[in-house]
């Protein structure tokens, strides 16, 4: 989920390095200007085990050897298995509005590359895709047992709506371990943080595209940030223009009631597993966030913005 949540680096008490990596920026913020070189050593090493793990884009991944597994129970990784398991709570706990099974409908929608153009200049305008009818999630039919997957023959995964939220997650925790220093990861919009924060928070400024309105809020140790866009992440296919946040029960791109949503929680994983169901619940999703323990901020496709929980006050600090 691609937003543009920038910390400000000219802040006094904090540091910072940003470089390109899955066509996206990515970015670390530390308290302690020594430790900088060391999280991005941390970072650039935990993104590289993500990657091999869980890699739609890359043939010798292992998600991709799941794919060909022919429905066979197959032994993965320690981190496939945290991730998996990652994306099926998140399909529980969303009934099934975060999906890993999409992988097939992004790649026959056109999203088979690991760069889309994040500004696509065709124009603004996202196709309101027609109610058709809803197909079975297969979600559920995605099995784990110990280190054990289980894959229907013909599902190709795509933990995209989950594994970079994780990856934020790891990568503060251990950037954190290895630096004791204050740390904050933004992996294109997915922000976790670990370690002692600056003493007003870890200011961040959040607007998606230039022109757009924007907000600012503060978050205490250990808290994140999660924002999903309906705006980045697009590309054409005909005369319709596609982005990447697909409804499950269409395997079609949701409409586009929300250019952006934005969410505080305790962990990146919890905020993008919200705001991703949120894209895909349109104006179902004002009530169902208000009546969780979140703070929230949601732009509809006119610009307006909406605040639930108290927005911009984020989470309380926690110990992670």
């Amino acid at each position: 989920m691609i937003g543009r949540e920038h910390p400000p680096a000219a802040a006094a008490e904090t540091f910072s390095i940003e470089w390109p990596r899955w066509g996206m920026s990515m970015q670390i913020v530390v308290t302690d200007p020594g430790s900088l070189e060391v999280a991005r050593r941390e970072v650039e090493a935990e993104l590289d085990v993500i990657e091999a793990a869980a890699s739609r884009f890359r043939q010798d991944s292992e998600i991709n050897a799941l794919a060909r597994s022919g429905g066979q129970p197959t032994e993965v990784s320690e981190v496939l298995a945290d991730l998996l398991d990652a994306a099926l709570t998140a399909a529980r706990l969303t009934d099934g509005d975060v999906d890993p099974t999409v992988g097939s409908a992004m790649i026959e929608l056109g999203y088979d590359n690991e760069y889309v153009d994040n500004e696509y200049a065709g124009g603004n305008a996202i196709t309101r895709f027609a109610h058709t009818a809803a197909i079975p999630a297969k979600w559920s039919m995605v099995t784990l047992h110990d280190r054990v997957a289980s894959v229907p023959a013909g599902v190709i995964l795509d933990l995209g709506a989950t594994a970079k939220a994780i990856a934020a997650d790891r990568c503060a925790d251990r950037a954190h371990i290895a630096t004791a220093s204050g740390v904050l990861v933004n992996l294109g919009g997915d922000i976790a943080t670990a370690g002692t924060a600056p003493e007003d928070g870890w200011q961040i400024l959040v607007q998606d595209l230039d022109g757009d309105p924007a907000s600012s809020i503060g978050l205490p140790s250990g808290a994140a940030l999660a924002t999903s866009s309906t705006v980045r992440r697009r590309w054409p296919r005909g005369d319709q223009l596609m982005h990447h946040i697909l409804d499950p029960r269409t395997r079609l791109p949701a409409n586009p009631v929300w250019r952006t949503v934005t969410v505080a929680a305790r962990t990146c994983f919890a905020a993008n597993t919200i705001s991703t169901a949120a894209i895909v619940r349109g104006w179902r999703a004002l009530k169902w966030i208000a009546s969780l323990d979140t703070t929230a901020r949601l732009v509809d496709r006119d610009m307006l913005e909406y605040l639930i929980g108290g927005w911009p006050a984020g989470p309380r600090e926690v110990d992670r």
